[in-house]
């Protein structure tokens, strides 16, 4: 169970009793755990699957940063990108930076380009 539908669960409960958690985030993110997504923050983009929503960070799994998509509506079409940087391990991105972000149809790319 990720940490956002305890906090939600949590939440609901307290409410009953007229009680509220001393944090909460103000709005909705339109990401859901396990899907994956190309998205673009102010300075790079990356690829991955969001394993868990953490207050304002998306923590995606099978992650890479990609330095140059090609031409960009067939990396999205086709899931070919020119330079793909593989991350080992999570990669944590601040929904603050994402300028937007698309769903991800293809595989995740997992090789160095």
């Amino acid at each position: 169970m990720s940490k956002t539908t305890v906090l939600k669960q949590i939440e609901a409960l307290l409410s009953e009793s007229g009680e509220s958690l001393p944090f909460k985030q103000e709005f909705e993110l339109p990401f859901e755990i396990g899907s994956a997504y190309f998205i673009r923050t102010v300075t790079y983009f990356a690829t991955g699957r969001v394993k868990d929503i953490v207050g304002q960070f998306l923590v995606l799994e099978e992650a890479a940063w990609i330095a140059d998509t090609g031409r960009f509506s067939d990396a999205l079409a086709k899931g070919v990108m020119d330079e793909v940087e593989p991350i080992n391990g999570e990669m944590f991105i601040n929904t603050n930076s994402i300028t937007d972000a698309f769903p991800w149809k293809h595989s995740l790319p997992k090789e160095q380009r």
